[in-house]
């Protein structure tokens, strides 16, 4: 998508256009054949697009929060500081692409002058993007986005946040403990937030076997952005050996120089 495009377009995002409705007829349950297949193709068109939008984007780390944090709360000005602690130790920074911990993050990274990723979605309220992205894209089906979330990244931060922010930090972590992905670091930052989760995970299910001690292993829990990104730096860094280079023909470029 070209970015004059992209910027015209920005003012749309976090509004509901009229294929809403599309989305909620998909998952209401069996349709005919040709609804099912239209909506099949419509995701692979989607992942499709993320595929050629996300990558060139460098070595991500996706970092996940609430959209409901303005610029005045601290865990604003932390995920700021998240942002720029990454971009210190070479990474991209992914986010949902909209306002709260993700723009404190993509804004972060843009003021030390990194690279600034996000994946958009459409909803009826919050979601609206920020305007401290380099390359973005909005997605309709929540499930394409959040592969394209997990997919591009090396380390995870999950800052406060909600439903959507514990959706997409448990969807991680299932990736990982079941091989699906390789044991990438996953960091929560906010040690006072976190703690009835750290202590749900750590003795709640641990003690009841519902987990392996084991699947504890890759979860940091800090108040510090830098300890954080050193923590991702530490175990993600020999997982930058593959590099792969746009092919002009397909009209393809590098967001930033191998």
């Amino acid at each position: 998508m070209r970015e004059e495009t992209k910027a015209s377009n920005r003012s749309e995002w976090g509004k509901v256009p009229s294929r809403d409705k599309e989305e909620r007829v998909f998952l209401e349950g069996p349709k005919t054949r040709s609804n099912e297949f239209y909506h099949a193709f419509q995701v692979f068109s989607e992942m499709i697009q993320g595929f050629r939008t996300f990558q060139f984007v460098g070595p991500c780390v996706t970092v996940f929060g609430s959209a409901r944090f303005d610029e005045k709360h601290e865990y604003y000005q932390l995920a700021m500081d998240m942002g720029e602690e990454l971009v210190r130790k070479g990474f991209t920074v992914m986010t949902g692409g909209g306002p709260g911990i993700m723009e404190a993050a993509n804004r972060g990274a843009k003021k030390l002058g990194g690279c600034s990723v996000g994946c958009n979605i459409t909803l009826p309220r919050e979601q609206k993007p920020n305007v401290y992205l380099d390359v973005w894209m909005e997605f309709k089906y929540f499930m394409v986005r959040k592969f394209m979330l997990a997919k591009y990244s090396y380390g995870f931060v999950a800052m406060p946040g909600g439903f959507g922010t514990l959706d997409e930090l448990f969807g991680v972590l299932t990736l990982i403990q079941t091989k699906k992905i390789e044991n990438f670091p996953v960091v929560l930052v906010g040690t006072e937030f976190w703690n009835p989760l750290r202590k749900l995970i750590e003795e709640r299910l641990v003690e009841s076997k519902t987990i392996n001690p084991e699947d504890t292993k890759t979860i940091f829990f800090t108040d510090s952005p830098l300890e954080a990104a050193e923590f991702i730096q530490a175990i993600a860094t020999d997982r930058f050996q593959l590099k792969i280079r746009p092919m002009k023909i397909l009209g393809e470029r590098a967001i930033r120089q191998p």
